[in-house]
């Protein structure tokens, strides 16, 4: 399992218990994909990287599915 999506899970379960605010998903490994337009770090747009800081808590919990969603399909596909 990819280490974002792992966290992933573990955010959304801070997240439920009471955790604010959502924490961004960068871990500094900021490059991105030409192929996906995804930051091969945090799997996100550089839309989402632009906006985080402006974005409210379900916003962020939406990034989060977007990345989960982005891994599960790429580790589906993979040959």
């Amino acid at each position: 399992m990819n280490l974002i999506a792992a966290r992933a899970g573990l955010v959304r379960a801070a997240v439920e218990k009471g955790l604010e605010p959502v924490p961004s998903p960068c871990i500094s490994v900021c490059r991105m994909d030409a192929a996906t337009g995804w930051c091969e770090g945090c799997w996100r747009t550089l839309d989402e990287i632009a906006h985080w800081s402006s974005m409210d808590d379900p916003q962020r919990l939406a990034v989060w599915a977007r990345v989960e969603q982005r891994i599960h399909d790429t580790e589906t596909h993979r040959p």
